[in-house]
């Protein structure tokens, strides 16, 4: 299993959205989506 998709399994197992992740962890939703999908890892 790829980053991305852990990261979706693991936040939606929590019920949180990419905002709500993202304002957790302090970074922006955007960065969140690109982890997700695979487009980032920094």
């Amino acid at each position: 299993m790829k980053f991305g998709e852990k990261l979706i399994q693991l936040r939606r197992k929590e019920g949180m959205s990419q905002e709500q992740l993202a304002a957790e962890i302090g970074i922006t939703r955007q960065s969140v989506s690109k982890w997700e999908s695979g487009g980032s890892l920094r």
